[in-house]
């Protein structure tokens, strides 16, 4: 498995994606890099297959002048047990250990504040199709964030505080997409009421049909989230995310920010994302019976005659914050678009404050009025 970190060929620094240019750009000589010009680059890789450090002091560099810094995690890791819970690479800019659970595919080193990208997690069958970059800026998420929560009256200060919005992490979450294109058929039926006066009497007309639609409907991009660990009102309050902009993955797009493996199979969601095909298939073809007073739909069958999946990793700007009753309250926007969900605390001391002077006031002003009575 392999630590990766993708490096300036101006001044050796790292390299992150920039969503406001969609490029790649170095934070120290401030050089700009399309993706065309960063895959002609290697990457700098540390691997970990070997245990031991290279004798030159843990670092040893090939002939283009890239980074190779030796580390094994199986050495450090004090058990297996210990292993599955947190896994130890080396920081290839500064040797320093890098601690990860499982499923974390692109992080920082504590250190040196460098990104690295692990590439050994996207790898194989767990390596992403597709992938929709950072649009939103920090700076950008950073004032959204304040924005949002300048609104909510009752929010603790110290979830928005200067330390607090410094964790606002840039993180990308894998997502499974489903498409399918299906034949299908539903049977049912309808009727027309018609009232009308002569005279006296009143006329009551009820025209009942016999209703049938069939047809091949086509559903493409339905997600579902890949993360067992993500939080799910997080994982569905981001979306929806404009798919057509989706680009092909590249571990570039990865550094600058935070990212998350998948652990959840494609076969562990299927049944749930074809419940839902279908569910979205009935309504799809529903809609197309009107012009009647009301349908009855008795029968329906829809089967795939086509199904892809793909496996994306999606962008989120998001904050957790621990309250004093021990729940984690989360904050996340769509790193795409800016959508903003979340659950957020209630500071009650502040609450029951406004709501003691409130009802104060109240009392006051019903005794006023009653003085003047």
């Amino acid at each position: 498995m392999a630590v990766i970190s993708f490096k300036c060929p101006n001044c050796d620094g790292e390299l992150i994606f920039d969503p406001s240019t969609q490029k790649y750009k170095c934070e120290y000589c401030m050089s700009l890099f399309s993706q065309a010009e960063l895959e002609a680059m290697k990457p700098a890789a540390a691997s970990d297959k070997s245990g031991t450090p290279d004798q030159s002091g843990g670092e040893k560099k090939d002939a283009s002048g890239m980074r190779d810094a030796a580390g094994s995690a199986s050495d450090r890791a004090g058990s297996e047990a210990a292993q599955e819970e947190a896994v130890i690479y080396t920081c290839p800019s500064c040797g320093a250990e890098i601690i990860t659970d499982q499923t974390t595919a692109a992080t920082f080193c504590y250190y040196c504040h460098n990104p690295v990208v692990i590439g050994g997690r996207l790898s194989g069958e767990l390596l992403p199709n597709r992938v929709i970059p950072f649009e939103v800026t920090r700076q950008d998420a950073e004032k959204k964030f304040l924005d949002y929560v300048s609104t909510k009256r009752f929010v603790p200060r110290a979830f928005f505080d200067k330390k607090q919005i410094e964790r606002l992490s840039g993180v990308y979450f894998p997502y499974w997409l489903y498409d399918v294109e299906l034949e299908g058929r539903m049977d049912g039926t309808a009727r027309n009421i018609r009232v009308w006066r002569t005279g006296d009497v009143e006329y009551t007309e009820t025209k009942h049909y016999a209703i049938r639609r069939e047809g091949d409907i086509s559903l493409k991009n339905l997600p579902e989230n890949a993360l067992r660990k993500a939080n799910a009102k997080l994982a569905a309050g981001v979306l929806p995310y404009d798919f057509h902009r989706m680009k092909e993955f590249h571990m570039g797009y990865l550094s600058g920010f935070l990212a998350e493996c998948r652990d959840i199979r494609q076969t562990e969601v299927a049944a749930k994302m074809q419940s839902e095909m279908r569910e979205s298939a009935q309504k799809l073809m529903r809609d197309t019976v009107t012009g009647f007073n009301s349908v009855t739909m008795q029968r329906s069958d829809f089967r795939p005659k086509r199904e892809g999946w793909s496996y994306v990793l999606l962008p989120v700007w998001t904050i957790t914050y621990r309250g004093r009753n021990g729940k984690v309250y989360y904050y996340s926007m769509n790193g795409q678009n800016g959508r903003v969900c979340g659950e957020l605390p209630v500071d009650r001391k502040k609450l029951a404050l406004t709501s003691g002077l409130a009802g104060l006031l109240a009392l006051m002003l019903g005794l006023i009025g009653g003085f003047f009575i």
